[in-house]
């Protein structure tokens, strides 16, 4: 049995309210909320789970009690257990600007879209499947759409950059946390956080803004994160992203056959360009000119190396390497680019002269297959019958964000890695896993290992703090062996962190 799902009401108003002179403008009609019940049942581990899904909506609300945002959301909760016995996870993908599909179909929910090759998916139709990964045996699970992604909309007089912002986000998640914990009578459950991307930026601060609102956290799940962005900006005068982006190099070059001889020990190999990274990388780039010639060319020939580039290419850019630039220059032989997020994927362009790759094959080749599944799922099965385009990915929202700095600063880069700490340093129980993919050329493992070395954390703390890594790229689960080490990574984090589940 299932609610009626309701049909939301359009938010949007076309111009100002006619009426007399003098005559009090009308409101624009407060959106309803939206809600469907059904149920359904995942095969997992040789056990048959029946679980209640709640796609929904949740009107948030300002200071005068007037709809500012509609959330939404799916939930899934197991049945025949007690709620409150049971931990509940807030899962958010990143962008900024994209829903929830991809750590909802694609990680953690009970169905998954179903094809042997993400490389290569087949033509449509597509379908779903059981998820063998999903975590739904441990923890209930509450995908989030932020506001401008999948349904999620903005309501009464609210504006864009109201929430197109880190904190105004972190804000109104936080607000969406604590009216889904109220309605759903789940404040005494263990609660985690897992985000991905831009979704670990998001998850690292909110794990501090709920605290600081009285919502402790048992865990925080960072999977490929952004979490200090001069890591990851190649801009001019900041070396960090060259040094802690070559491991990922490195390893994209040996997967590749760019390497003579190719190095059989892959651990051992990434332990000693992490050891070059650090030790003799980073200096010689913070010398400058004062680097010697000869210091200089034994830098160089690492780098050749190491990343199977032309030496006449990493001459010419100063023994620094742009991301872009790599993913266009290292197949270019052979027509080809490597994937910004799964640097294992490789396509052809269209401009095969130009100096930055101008695509992702390794975003472009789910894109289809998840738009199309999403849509197919919500409506076919969590019965929610909505004319809206269902906002995968907003490059709106992504192009509006507004990277705000904190108070009294006039430069630098987002970083919530003190806010992490803070989180930790307030809740000394608080666990915090980083899963990375060795294969991600678009937030580096060996930064995500740069920001979970630097936390600064006391040593009877470090203990909370674990890494994973993966033979996949920045959606490690969409590769078969990492998702099943990932799944095995997360039922021990979460033994510990919710060890009542």
């Amino acid at each position: 049995m299932s609610d009626e799902p309701k049909q939301q009401t359009q938010s949007e108003s076309k111009g100002e309210p006619k009426g007399e002179p003098g005559e009090t403008a009308k409101k624009k009609p407060e959106p309803r909320e939206l809600r469907s019940v059904t149920q359904g049942t995942l095969l997992l581990d040789g056990r048959s789970l029946a679980y209640t899904a709640t796609a929904s909506t949740l009107l948030l609300r300002d200071a005068e009690d007037e709809a500012r945002a509609s959330v939404f959301s799916v939930a899934y909760t197991l049945d025949a257990t007690s709620a409150e016995q049971r931990p509940v996870t807030f899962c958010f993908n990143g962008g900024p600007g994209s829903s929830a599909v991809w750590l909802h179909l694609g990680a953690f929910g009970p169905k998954r879209a179903a094809f042997a090759d993400p490389q290569h998916p087949p033509p449509p139709p597509y379908r779903l499947e059981d998820n063998d990964a999903s975590l739904l045996d441990v923890s209930d699970l509450v995908f989030v759409d932020p506001v401008g992604t999948g349904y999620s909309r903005i309501a009464g007089s609210a504006k864009a950059e109201d929430f197109q912002s880190v904190q105004g986000d972190v804000d109104s998640m936080a607000d969406f946390v604590r009216l889904w914990l109220t309605r759903n009578r789940r404040w005494n459950s263990a609660k985690l956080l897992c985000g991905e991307s831009y979704g670990g930026t998001r998850v690292a601060a909110l794990a501090a803004t709920l605290q600081d609102r009285g919502i402790f956290l048992n865990g925080v799940v960072l999977v490929s994160p952004a979490l200090d962005f001069q890591a990851l900006e190649f801009q001019p005068g900041n070396d960090l992203p060259s040094v802690l982006y070559l491991p990922s190099y490195a390893v994209t070059a040996r997967y590749h056959g760019q390497l003579a001889p190719e190095p059989a020990d892959l651990a051992a190999f990434l332990a000693e360009v992490r050891a070059f990274a650090y030790d003799v990388y980073a200096p010689a780039l913070m010398r400058g000119a004062k680097l010697s010639e000869s210091e200089r060319r034994a830098v160089l020939a690492k780098l050749v190396a190491y990343t199977g580039l032309p030496e006449v290419f990493l001459a010419q850019n100063a023994l620094r390497i742009d991301n872009m630039r790599f993913g266009k220059e290292l197949l270019r032989a052979r027509g080809l680019v490597v994937g910004r997020l799964d640097s294992r994927f490789t396509g052809a362009e269209d401009d095969a002269g130009g100096a930055h790759a101008a695509s992702d094959p390794s975003y472009s080749a789910p894109l289809g297959p998840y738009t199309a599944l999403m849509n197919v799922y919500l409506r076919d099965t969590l019965l929610i019958e909505e004319d809206r385009a269902y906002e995968i990915l907003s490059m709106k929202v992504n192009e509006a964000w507004k990277w705000e700095l904190p108070k009294g600063r006039t430069g630098g880069y987002t970083n919530v890695v003190a806010s992490l700490r803070r989180a930790m340093l307030d809740n000394p129980r608080l666990r915090v896993l980083f899963a990375s993919g060795y294969y991600d050329l678009a937030t580096p493992f060996f930064a995500a290992e740069h920001a979970a070395q630097h936390l600064g954390l006391e040593p009877q703390l470090r203990a909370n703090v674990s890494e994973a890594f993966y033979e996949a790229g920045h959606m490690m689960y969409l590769h078969a062996p990492s998702r099943a080490k990932l799944r095995a990574d997360l039922l021990a984090f979460f033994a510990a962190a919710a060890p009542s589940a």
